[in-house]
């Protein structure tokens, strides 16, 4: 029984390493061996510091919604509506038109977010199109669902912009969307209101649509302002993802959202409202008592 014990730990531990989180571990571990100092650029957990403590408004509002004991049941599947219409005023502040309660969905946390628009675009065929160096889930989310990933660079030499070029030269009548990530992860860019513009107008002739990755929206520093790309919403269909995790240091909360910026209406016809309503039924949200932040 030992033996056979025994046996199991040493392939588990084996199969362990086969992972990339795994192999990481070990890497960072003969960086560590030989005494070098390095960054990971793995998920970043800002809790896991003293230096970033979370506020005592949101704690307290969490603690009021679970102990008012009207929360204990399932939210809606798109869910509650009234976090739905506090997401859509709040974004709608920097837009030059209104988001409704109908262009909000909930998500449990940005990665369900990434996984459900990655999921509502997949068809026989279809290809996407991500920045390099970006973030890995989207490659993930991508293989699952079947849907080709094409890479674009971003350019270094000019503050990590898109290579619009590149985009031009990959995307085909199978692209389904092009990903920018603004604030850059993890180049920590920050895209000025023209270059986001060039992006909305390139993807317009190309005949896709943007995803705008903008889970850092509210940690830009320097020169460039952040402008969400669903400011562009009218040159091209904008599917903006987000959440709580980073500005209000709460990760473990998971809450996000899957925004639909879109004056145009190509979101609200009926058939694919139909089908983003359907597949959120799917779904399993954050908890109700979260959503009411």
């Amino acid at each position: 029984m030992e033996s056979a014990v025994g046996t199991m730990n040493h392939e588990f531990k084996a199969n362990s390493t086969i992972t990339i989180k795994g192999i990481l571990s070990l890497l960072m571990e003969s960086v560590g061996e030989n005494s070098k100092r390095v960054i990971s650029l793995g998920i970043g957990d800002p809790t896991l510091s003293t230096c970033f403590p979370n506020t005592k408004v949101a704690e307290e509002a969490v603690a009021d919604a679970l102990h008012s004991a009207k929360f204990h049941g399932y939210a809606p599947t798109p869910g509650l509506l009234q976090a739905r219409s506090a997401i859509a005023k709040y974004l709608s502040d920097d837009l030059p038109y209104e988001l409704s309660s109908d262009d909000v969905f909930i998500t449990c946390g940005c990665t369900q977010a990434i996984d459900v628009s990655v999921a509502l675009l997949a068809r026989p065929g279809a290809n996407i199109l991500l920045p390099r160096p970006g973030f890995p889930i989207y490659e993930l989310s991508a293989a699952f669902r079947q849907v080709e990933v094409r890479h674009y660079d971003l350019l270094p030499e000019k503050g990590w912009e898109v290579d619009l070029d590149a985009i031009e030269a990959l995307a085909d009548q199978n692209t389904v969307a092009v990903v920018i990530i603004n604030p850059g992860n993890p180049c920590g860019n920050v895209y000025s209101y023209h270059h986001l513009e060039k992006i909305a107008k390139t993807a317009k002739r190309l005949g896709t649509i943007v995803i705008a990755d903008e889970v850092y929206g509210h940690l830009a520093f320097g020169d460039n302002p952040f402008v969400p790309m669903g400011f562009f919403g009218s040159i091209v269909p904008v599917l903006t993802l987000g959440s709580l995790s980073k500005r209000w240091i709460v990760p473990g909360w998971r809450l996000g959202w899957f925004v639909t910026n879109d004056p145009s209406g190509t979101f609200r016809k009926p058939k694919v409202v139909e089908r983003i309503k359907k597949y959120f039924d799917l779904l399993g949200g954050p908890a109700t008592f979260i959503q009411v932040l």
